[in-house]
């Protein structure tokens, strides 16, 4: 993710819908030869030498933030067999992208895995796109270009290129959409145009040896439904911080892959609010993003787990920024009478 707020967490949620919506020929071609894994600065690390004071409040922050000390937590309840929740990122970089022996062994006793969405086919996400087109296009005559500089909305048509489509399109395109185009890094889209796999996919994967049917929580619908109720001015002030680091993909994608490995998740949110106010964006711009694609959708997830949970043996596998905080996925089970604890 750049180092925008829709970077940063847009990416937990759909970067495997964006994969399958626009990886062009061209870039699967290109993907000959690509490194072992994308290289980038760690941006929080660089934050805390040039801005220690900076740096020290988003790390308070995140320690503030309950449950972010594990990717991996056991869910019980008495009379119920055991059941496991998993915390992923969208991202094949292979410190992130394997799975530990824990978490293989989690899913090989279990009776049922459920991913966010069960199934992102090429015509699952086709027939969701077909279903709900005024959420990812303009279809009422506005257009993108009229809500953007004339430098801001040329890096917008570059953008869309590189994803293999024709740089006039962005004009209809949704804020969110390109949004979530700058999120992934050309060197990420060759990652998987190679062959390499997210560790949502491999969860699924790991699921299928076992002869374990996927469930979903959501729908790509869903998904969509969830972005698109942002209040079109907050995504509009989302895209222009996000165009300001457009530069600076790989660098998002390495200090997302620290926080994740560190166990510092929870700096997030706290780290994208302090680099949005470099560009003078207010942090309420952030309260729709929250509500939607946080805390609403949490809640959504928390209802259609329950029932796996109560049978026992499942394994929930969702985006790690769903798991943390007052309204995450472990407070919110703790409040649904399950014991909720920390593994891994």
């Amino acid at each position: 993710m750049t180092l925008s707020a829709m970077p940063i967490l847009i990416r937990r949620f759909i970067c495997a819908l964006t994969f399958l919506l626009f990886l062009s020929p061209a870039v699967a071609a290109a993907a000959e030869g690509t490194p072992a894994r994308c290289q980038g600065t760690d941006m929080l690390g660089e934050m805390k030498s040039k801005d220690p004071d900076g740096y020290n409040k988003v790390m308070a922050e995140s320690q503030a933030l309950p449950n972010t000390e594990a990717m991996l937590w056991k869910i019980e309840k008495p009379g119920t067999p055991a059941s496991y929740l998993f915390g992923t990122m969208h991202l094949s970089d292979p410190r992130i992208a394997t799975l530990s022996p824990t978490v293989k062994d989690a899913i090989a006793h279990s009776t049922s895995v459920a991913l966010e969405v069960a199934d992102l086919s090429d015509k699952a996400v086709a027939a969701a796109m077909a279903k709900t087109a005024s959420l990812i296009i303009y279809t009422n005559g506005e257009s993108l270009k009229s809500a953007l500089t004339a430098d801001e909305y040329k890096d917008v048509q570059q953008t869309v290129a590189k994803a293999g489509m024709p740089g006039e399109l962005a004009a209809t395109m949704k804020p969110w959409l390109v949004s979530m185009l700058l999120a992934t890094s050309d060197c990420e889209r060759k990652q998987l145009a190679a062959g390499k796999t997210v560790l949502d996919l491999q969860v699924a994967a790991e699921a299928q040896k076992h002869g374990i049917a996927i469930k979903g929580l959501e729908t790509i619908e869903d998904q969509l439904n969830a972005l698109a109720s942002i209040p079109d001015d907050q995504q509009i002030a989302m895209l222009k911080v996000g165009l300001k680091f457009i530069e600076r993909a790989d660098d998002m994608t390495e200090t997302l892959v620290q926080m994740y490995t560190k166990r510092q998740i929870g700096a997030a949110m706290p780290f994208q609010l302090a680099l949005a106010a470099e560009s003078g964006i207010s942090p309420s711009v952030f309260d729709g993003f929250k509500k939607s694609l946080l805390i609403n959708r949490n809640a959504r997830m928390r209802d259609a787990a329950l029932p796996l949970l109560d049978e026992g043996k499942a394994f929930i596998a969702v985006g790690a920024l769903h798991l943390p905080g007052p309204t995450g996925l472990v407070a919110l089970l703790r409040q649904s009478g399950f014991t909720v604890t920390p593994v891994e």
